[in-house]
């Protein structure tokens, strides 16, 4: 009973750490995803140290946008390529996607010519190697993994360290979010994303909607393999996605259940969508009086008013 009752304490100690006014001094490791990805969780890291958490973030050496900051702490790790590497292979990989110009949603992992994401995987055994930073993780004694699962490495921390996973994530591009949350989404009912049907579809669309659904668990493997490869070695055993996956302790949405198809969700699954848009500005006061005794032109061209 005891490994179930802890199990079921960490996805509400998840909560307590995140939530305002119900904790304090909360220690929270945030293992980011680079690029477009870090923008809105920057926001959420940097609310985090004004509640009063102390926050510390790990990124690696070569990178385009996790940039030091005062505001939260910073452990940079050394990685075996450079900023230029990670540039051409991006690029490479971008002209090719322009190039094929294909139809099909899961074109770039049926034609993995560029290794550009083999970088984005193997960059978290560059910081399993950095023995100094493995040893500060396990002495600080965090609370939980703040993460973008798109790249595993905080997944692969999480499970690493045994510490409860807080993913902040719009959805993920396979059948990964589903079968981590075991979250039910029959192919009969709930459209596959990026197919743009509704969620009262017709036979024919049910059929094709099966025909992706077994498409991305034949080709998404693809995808993440050098990242599975990363965690079998720094797990030290074989590493499914499911693995990974599967203990996630909440799952910050960063959207809404009115922008998606009707379908079931869990309880540590929160939407934040909101958490995207720009601050909201107040209306401008309107004067019911005024709006009342504005002329309009009547039938015959007299001026009218309602009072």
């Amino acid at each position: 009973m005891a490994p179930v009752a802890l199990t079921g304490l960490l996805p509400l100690c998840a909560c307590l750490l995140l939530a305002p006014g119900c904790a304090q001094a909360g220690k929270l490791l945030v293992v980011p995803m680079d690029g477009s990805h870090w923008f809105t969780m920057r926001s959420i890291v940097e609310s985090l140290v004004l509640r009063g958490h102390e926050v510390v973030v790990v990124r690696p050496e070569a990178n385009w946008h996790l940039e030091i900051s005062a505001k939260y702490t910073v452990k940079t790790y050394s990685t075996s390529y450079s900023l230029e590497d990670l540039n051409r292979l991006f690029k490479g990989f971008a002209d090719s996607r322009w190039k094929t110009r294909a139809g099909n949603v899961f074109s770039p992992l049926m034609h993995p010519s560029s290794n550009a994401f083999d970088y984005f995987f193997s960059h978290c055994r560059s910081l399993f190697n950095d023995r100094k930073l493995v040893k500060f993780i396990e002495d600080s004694s965090f609370d939980a993994v703040f993460l973008d699962p798109f790249d595993l490495c905080g997944l692969i921390v999480a499970k690493y360290f045994s510490l409860p996973s807080v993913v902040f994530a719009r959805g993920l591009f396979c059948h990964f979010l589903e079968e981590g949350s075991q979250c039910p989404s029959p192919p009969s009912y709930v459209p596959r994303g990026f197919l743009g049907f509704s969620d009262t579809m017709t036979f024919w669309e049910r059929v094709w909607n099966h025909i992706t659904h077994v498409e991305e668990r034949l080709l998404c493997h693809n995808f993440i393999k050098t990242g599975l490869e990363v965690a079998s070695e720094i797990l030290q055993t074989t590493v499914t996605a499911y693995d990974l996956f599967g203990p996630v302790s909440i799952w910050l949405l960063r959207t809404d259940f009115t922008l998606d198809n009707p379908k079931p969700v869990m309880p540590n699954m929160v939407f934040v969508g909101g958490i995207n848009c720009l601050p909201g500005k107040p209306l401008s006061p309107v004067s019911g009086l005024g709006l009342s005794s504005a002329p309009w032109p009547g039938p015959g061209g007299e001026e009218r008013r309602l009072l």
